[in-house]
C-alpha cells in the first residue's frame, strides 16, 4: 500500500538534530552564513543539560568551534572511553568530519563555529604558498586569543549578514583559514613556491579589477569573479593586485569609497545617510567606521572643516 501523500497545508515536521547534531529545539540561537567554501554558525543555549549530540563519519571537512563565554562543559566519547573538557572564553576545539563523534554537553554553550571543506583548504594552500597541509591537528578546549577576535567579528557578520560587504567576508574567511593552517595544520608536503619574480598586473588587467571593484560600489563582486575576469587563478590575482597597488582590493575598494564620500560631503545638499548609501556603505555607521579609521575624523567633522 503505497505512503500517503501530505497534504499541502500540513505543516512538515522540524528536524529532531540540525547539521552538527544539535537538538534544533534545545538551542536558544541557531544562525547560519555559507560563503567561499566556509560555513559559519552561531549555536547557543541556556540549557544546563543539552544532553548529547552526534555526527556520523564523513567528507565534510573540517569544524572549528569557539566559545564566546565560560561555563560549558562536554565529555566526548572515544569508543570505550571518554575526555572531558572546560571551555573558558575564547577556548577552541577543532574535530575531524571524518571521524564519528559523540558527546554530551553541559552548562550552556554560546559558540561560533567554522566548518572549512576540504575544497577551502587547498585554496588557502594556494593563497599562502610553501607547504601544503592537508589537515587539521584536533584541539579541546585550546585558549586561542586570535580567532577569539577574529569570532567576535564574525558573530555580528551572522547577526547581519545582509549588512556585511562580500569581500570583506571573503578576506575575513582567507585570514581565518590562514591562521587555522598555520597554527594546526598537518601533513604538509612540498608544493607552490614564488619563483622569486615580481607578480603585477598588466595596466589592461589592473583597469579591469579596478571597474569591477568600483561596480560594487552598487552590486557585490567576488575576488574570484574578479579574478576570472582577468584569467588568473584567485591566489595570483590577490599577490599581483598587492604587488601592483600597494594595498589589498578590500583595501582600495573602501579607499575609494572614502574619497568618493569626500567629494560630496564637500557639497551642501545631501544627508551624510545618504551619502553613505550613495558610495556603497551598508548605512551611515558604516561609513563613519571606514571614515574615522582612514582620515582619523567622522564625516560630519570631516565637512564642517571642508565644506565648500
Amino acid at each position: 500500500m503505497p505512503a500517503p501523500q501530505r497534504l499541502p497545508s500540513e505543516p512538515i515536521p522540524a528536524p529532531s538534530a540540525d547539521t552538527l547534531g544539535c537538538a534544533a529545539s534545545k538551542l536558544a540561537l541557531s544562525q547560519t552564513v555559507q560563503t567561499g567554501g566556509l560555513t559559519y554558525y552561531r549555536k547557543s543555549t541556556d540549557n544546563e543539560r543539552f544532553g548529547n549530540v552526534s555526527t556520523p563519519a564523513s567528507d565534510r571537512g573540517f569544524l572549528v568551534g569557539v566559545a564566546m563565554r565560560g561555563g560549558h562543559r562536554r565529555r566526548i566519547l572515544h569508543g570505550s572511553h571518554a575526555s572531558t573538557h572546560d571551555f573558558d572564553t575564547g577556548s577552541i576545539y577543532i574535530r575531524d568530519f571524518t571521524d564519528d563523534y559523540r558527546a554530551d554537553l553541559q552548562g550552556g554553550f554560546d559558540f561560533v563555529l567554522i566548518e572549512l571543506s576540504r575544497a577551502f583548504i587547498e585554496r588557502v594552500n594556494d593563497e599562502k604558498g610553501g607547504a601544503r597541509v592537508s589537515s587539521l591537528l584536533p584541539r579541546n578546549a585550546q585558549p586561542d586569543p586570535v580567532l577569539a577576535h577574529l569570532s567576535q567579528v564574525l558573530a555580528g557578520v551572522l547577526e547581519q549578514p545582509d549588512q556585511s560587504s562580500g569581500l570583506f567576508v571573503e578576506h575575513l574567511g582567507l585570514a581565518i583559514g590562514t591562521h587555522l593552517l598555520a597554527q594546526y595544520g598537518a601533513g604538509a608536503t612540498s608544493g607552490w613556491s614564488d619563483s622569486g619574480g615580481a607578480r603585477v598586473l598588466s595596466r589592461t588587467l589592473e583597469a579591469r579589477a579596478k571597474d569591477m571593484l568600483l561596480a560594487t560600489l552598487r552590486e557585490d563582486a567576488s575576488i574570484a569573479d574578479i579574478a576570472d575576469a582577468c584569467n588568473l587563478s584567485r591566489s595570483y590575482f590577490i599577490k599581483a593586485f598587492r604587488q601592483t597597488v600597494g594595498t589589498t582590493p578590500h583595501r582600495w575598494l573602501l579607499e575609494q569609497r572614502v574619497q568618493k564620500a569626500k567629494e560630496l560631503l564637500r557639497a551642501p545638499g545631501r544627508s551624510i545617510t545618504d551619502i553613505a548609501l550613495l558610495c556603497g556603505f551598508a548605512d551611515q555607521a558604516h561609513m563613519t567606521r571606514v571614515f574615522t579609521s582612514l582620515l582619523g575624523v567622522p564625516p560630519g567633522v570631516w565637512r564642517r572643516e571642508n565644506a565648500a
